[in-house]
This record gives structure tokens, sequence and C-alpha cells, in this order.
């Protein structure tokens, strides 16, 4: 029997199941980076902006060292939707139990590692002075909280493969308020500058953490996590590497070309790095709301296996696609249009917000296309396919970028901040056109040899 929160994706109109699925998982990470982006806001308007371009800067060198590890999420999501769809409760159970310790031990790993490692890894993206002073004490404070960060990550997966997508919303906006009030505690009471805003989200994660495992464990039946049976299960984690690494690998390698870019970017003035910093975090909006839909095909789709249905794939994807393009379009055309009074909001240096609207024009009016690729490699992952679409996005978009900053970018007449971004969408196109042809290959051989 379902409880309440939990979703039959295997049954009814895909169109409304799925805006029923995305919207609170949309307003879930919008509002997880509006309550991030207070860390930016009140630094830069509080702490000067040599603190707002240390933050800020951070961001690109946090994803490569923590997605690796987050990807891992992606192999739960679709082990638990799988053996939901299927009914299998044994394993199910064995699942979320080998999910919520390995998100401890990659959190405590992740911990070390990154708060020994970050100030060495500044410096080689050229940080230098001030900046990499105040980066290195961000960090260090930040990678703390990480054993909850992944916490975090890992349950709500395992919520999600089940179409409970309110509850971490919930649990998201308490943490986030939490965030907010500590942020201003910090930094304009107590004056403790970017080490406030650094303890402050570790607060925040801390308690987002702790609310959704308590989920987890107060839930008796499909989903819950007993702490009387800790075990990990090496069935249940051989099956989330196979899904999970590739996935976060991938993310890995987006994140190592993003640092890449972002050391390119920090080659020009203090200005530029703090324009793109503050334009990332806008843009950040329109991705998460678009990312909804990746995660949806994901679930959608393994539960829908799981279940035997392999006539609703195409459906889902198809879907999926039509909902993505059109959420990026809206936001990515609505930020555009609002770019300067957005950026406005972060900083009041004419420069910086000219910086940031350069940023913002080339990225936000076709950001869409990251989007539809994105859902491409939720069905692809949601079929069971995930080192497929790893390899693809490591051609298509790192390593693609990797040629591009070394070759076009070293030409005097194109060594411009404007070349640096014409790399991203271009390599969304690449990308996607070749995880179209993957998916209508797979999908055509699933179909001929479909086991249950």
């Amino acid at each position: 029997m379902r409880r309440k929160n939990e979703m039959d994706m295997c049954s009814g109109s895909i169109f409304t199941k799925m805006l029923i699925f995305t919207i609170p998982l949309m307003l879930s990470s919008m509002l997880q980076l509006l309550f991030n982006a207070a860390d930016i806001v009140v630094v830069g308007n509080f702490a000067g902006d040599e603190s707002l371009g240390a933050v800020g800067s951070t961001g690109s060198l946090i994803n490569l060292l923590t997605n690796l590890f987050i990807g891992l999420s992606v192999g739960v999501n679709f082990l638990v939707a799988r053996y939901y769809g299927s009914g299998q409760k044994e394993n199910l159970k064995n699942t979320v139990q080998t999910a919520v310790i390995m998100s401890v031990i990659l959190g405590g790993f992740v911990m070390v590692f990154g708060f020994f490692a970050s100030p060495f890894i500044l410096e080689k993206m050229q940080l230098e002075g001030e900046i990499l002073r105040l980066a290195s004490i961000y960090l260090r404070i930040y990678f703390i909280g990480m054993p909850a960060v992944m916490v975090y990550n890992f349950t709500s997966a395992i919520l999600r493969a089940v179409g409970d997508t309110k509850r971490p919303l919930y649990y998201m906006i308490i943490s986030g308020f939490v965030n907010i009030l500590l942020n201003l505690l910090f930094v304009i009471v107590l004056h403790m500058g970017v080490a406030g805003v650094a303890l402050a989200t570790v607060i925040s994660q801390t308690i987002s953490a702790v609310l959704t495992l308590l989920c987890l464990i107060s839930n008796k039946d499909t989903i819950h996590f007993d702490i009387h049976d800790l075990h990990i299960d090496k069935s249940c984690l051989i099956k989330m590497l196979k899904i999970g690494l590739p996935a976060g690998l991938q993310s890995t390698l987006f994140s190592f070309s993003n640092v890449l870019i972002q050391s390119s970017v920090n080659s020009f003035s203090d200005v530029v790095i703090e324009g793109n910093a503050t334009a990332i975090n806008i843009e950040g909006f329109v991705y998460v709301a678009m990312n909804a839909f990746h995660q949806a095909a994901l679930s959608f789709v393994s539960q829908n296996i799981g279940a035997g249905k392999k006539e609703r794939i195409n459906k889902i994807t198809i879907i999926a696609l039509l909902l993505v393009s059109s959420t990026g379009l809206f936001l990515g055309s609505t930020v555009v249009y609002f770019s300067r009074e957005l950026l406005s909001l972060y900083t009041s240096n004419p420069d910086i917000i000219a910086a940031g609207t350069v940023r913002i024009g080339i990225i936000c009016s076709i950001y869409f296309l990251c989007g539809i690729m994105d859902v491409m490699v939720g069905s692809l992952r949601g079929m069971g396919y995930s080192t497929m679409p790893a390899i693809v996005s490591l051609l298509g978009a790192c390593v693609f970028r990797i040629v591009w900053l070394s070759t076009l970018f070293q030409i005097d007449k194109w060594h411009s901040i404007q070349t640096i971004y014409y790399s991203y969408p271009i390599s969304w196109i690449l990308t996607f056109s070749v995880h179209m042809i993957c998916y209508i290959i797979v999908k055509r051989k699933y179909d001929r040899s479909f086991i249950r």
C-alpha cells in the first residue's frame, strides 16, 4: 500500500503526475539556491567586493570535489525507483540502509580531503591575495559540513524515487530561513565575514539532513531506515555504483571543465571575476528548475521499467523534453530581460553588473539546450545505462571545452570573456545530439530484449 506522500508513476496521466512531481522539487531546488544566494547578497553588501569574489569563485571547486560522490545518489534514485516499481520490498530495504550509511562514510572522506586540499587547489586556480585568503577560510568551514550535504542528497534521492518531493521542500524552507537568519547574525551583527556565511551554511545543511533522515526513520513501510539494523548490502552497493559512479564521474568532469573555465576567467580583472561569479548564481535558478525534469525522467522511467511498462518510456521522455524546453525558455528569457535588476541585488558596483550581463546574455537566452541535454541523460539512466551518457558528456562537453580554451581562446583576436562563454551553448548542442542518437539505439535494443 502506497503512503500519501508517495506516487505511482506507472499509471495515469504522465503530464499531470510529472508536474506534481517536479513543481515541489523545482521550488525546493530554487529555494536552496535562493538561500545560498543570501550568502552572496549579505557578503556583497556587508563584507565588501573581495569577500563577494572569494565566495563566488569557490563554486566550481566545491562542485569538483563533491559531484563524484553526490553523483552516486543518482544510483540510489535509480535503484529505489526500480525496486519500488517492482514491489521488491527486501531489496528496497537493503538499498535504503546501504545508501544512508554510504552517505555518512563518503561525507566524512570529502570533509577531510576538502579541508586540507582546498587552499592548494585555489592557488592553482590563479586566485591570489586577499581573495585567496578569504576563499580558503570559506571553503575549509564549508567542507566541515560535508557529511550533512551527503546525507541530505542521498536521503532526498530516496524520497524522490518514490515520488515524495513535497517533504524535502518543507525541510528546505525550514533550513533556508535558519540560514538567512544566521547570515544576518554572523555577518552584520558579529562581523564574521566569509567565516560567518560558511558557518551559517553548515548549520542549515545539518538541519535539512537531520530532517530528511528522521523522515526515513519514521517511515515504517517502504523506505524505512532502521537505526538498529545498520549494514551495507554488497549487491545493492554494486548496483548503485554501476549507475551512480559514471553519473558522478560525469558531474566531476563537467566541474573540472568549469574549473578550467573559471581559471581562464580568473586571468581577467577582478570586476570580470566578480561579475561572472554573480551571474552564475542567477543562472543557477534556471538550471535547477530545468534539472527537476532530469530527475523526473530518471524516476519515472526507472519505476515504469520496474513495473514492466516499457511502452510508457517514450511518452515520459517526450513530455519531459517539452516541459524542460518551456521552462528553460521562459525562465532564461526572464533572467535576460531583468538581468541588471537581478545583478543589482548582489552588488551596487555598475562595472560588476555590466560584466555579469555579458555572461547572462550569452548563456541564459538559450539555456534550455542544457535542459534537454540533461533530460536525455535522465531517461538513459532510468533505463539502466549510465556509462554511455557519461562518455558522451566527457567528449561532447568536457573535452570540447578544454580544446576550445586551448586553441580558439589563445588566439589574440578571440582572447575575450565572450569566447569563453560561447563554449557552453556549443557544447550543449553537440552533446544533446549524440545523446539523442544513443537514446534511439538503446530504446530499440531495449524493446527487443526487454526483461523485467
